[in-house]
């Protein structure tokens, strides 16, 4: 969570939420102050900060817990949109500066840089963008210039320029897939036009699919390496630490992306767990690891009284799922306890 105001100042400052602990730290600060802004999570993991009454954009780096300036849009921007398309780049859309804006550009996380694209037919901002399944952009509604509420909508395209012969078609997806499965899909054109190989790693055939997993609400984007495919279907390896929730599934062939379908990220059931192993740590802490079916989420109780009811035991979250279907879960506040009681839980 970065920037905002306080109801006098403007803010820069930063924190992250663990939820395992739920405790806020503080992180690295933005290089500017800003409010009204737009926050987006990248492929890469970082989170692009954008406008808020300046033109100057943050790039927020979780490895170092730092930020760092990665270009200047035209124009400053407040109240805009921000949206993660398809092929990793974000654009950027009305709001205003204190006027309002139609204007709208591109951000490419590889050379941090802003180039202009296709304005909006009518200057807008407070107004919404949905990435739609064919990879363009709905932006709609919104406030004018004269502080009237807009009806109007527009669409954004992406402009690939390909021939729709080309576009692989996904005709069969699963309604959910539970997490540690296979995602399996079919369809047709899922091999593309292949270049020769020239006997390196850097000059090989590119016609085999990428299959991109995107979370709908937090953005978070994947690409599923495959086990097998073919020119009508393609299986991914187990699908494991993605967000639970709908998801939207699109097969890129040469660039060329399909149109996307919906499936919903579920839990797997649990089965009867087995204890793997049990110590106590250097620092005094207690650890122990446990198997079950890959992606299934626990929770962790404790007591140091069996004679109490169990809706009294005390809550401790934390369990890590370390490989598929390997789990570990450390309670750093055992040093205080001589003796505690724990049970494992599936919600």
């Amino acid at each position: 969570m970065a920037g905002g105001d306080d109801l006098t100042y403007a803010l820069s400052s930063a924190v992250l939420y663990d939820p395992s602990t739920g405790v806020w730290t503080s992180t690295g600060n933005l290089n500017l102050q800003r409010y009204n802004h737009t926050a987006t999570l990248l492929p890469n993991g970082k989170v692009l900060l954008t406008g808020g009454f300046t033109s100057e954009a943050d790039l927020y780096d979780p490895a170092t817990g730092s930020c760092q300036l990665t270009g200047w849009m035209s124009t400053f921007r407040a109240f805009h949109s921000a949206t993660l398309l398809p092929n990793g780049k974000v654009l950027v859309a009305g709001g205003d500066d204190p006027n309002r804006l139609s204007s709208a550009q591109i951000y490419d996380p590889a050379t941090g840089s802003w180039t202009a694209t296709g304005a909006l037919p009518a200057a807008r901002r407070y107004h919404t963008a949905t990435l739609l399944p064919t990879g363009k952009v709905l932006v709609a509604g919104g406030e004018d210039a004269n502080f009237s509420a807009l009806s109007s909508s527009a669409l954004y395209d992406i402009g690939l320029g390909f021939s729709a012969t080309w576009q692989p078609q996904i005709t069969t997806v699963p309604s959910t897939l539970s997490l540690g499965t296979s995602l399996v899909l079919a369809g047709s054109r899922f091999r593309g036009l292949s270049g020769a190989s020239g006997g390196s790693s850097q000059d090989s055939p590119t016609d085999y699919p990428l299959l991109q997993l995107r979370h709908l609400e937090s953005s978070r984007m994947v690409f599923l390496p495959s086990t097998i495919w073919s020119t009508n279907s393609f299986t991914s390896a187990p699908v494991s630490g993605f967000p639970l929730g709908y998801a939207l599934v699109t097969v890129f062939v040469n660039g060329i992306p399909s149109v996307g379908s919906f499936l919903n990220i579920t839990v797997p059931a649990p089965v009867a767990t087995t204890l793997t192993d049990a110590r106590r740590l250097a620092n005094g802490s207690f650890q122990f690891a446990f198997t079950n079916t890959p992606g299934v989420l626990f929770g962790v109780i404790a007591t140091t009284n069996l004679t109490i009811p169990q809706i009294n035991w005390i809550r401790l979250d934390g369990v890590v799922e370390i490989s598929p279907g390997q789990f570990q879960f450390t309670d750093l506040e055992a040093t205080q306890n001589e003796r505690r009681l724990y049970r494992v839980l599936s919600p």
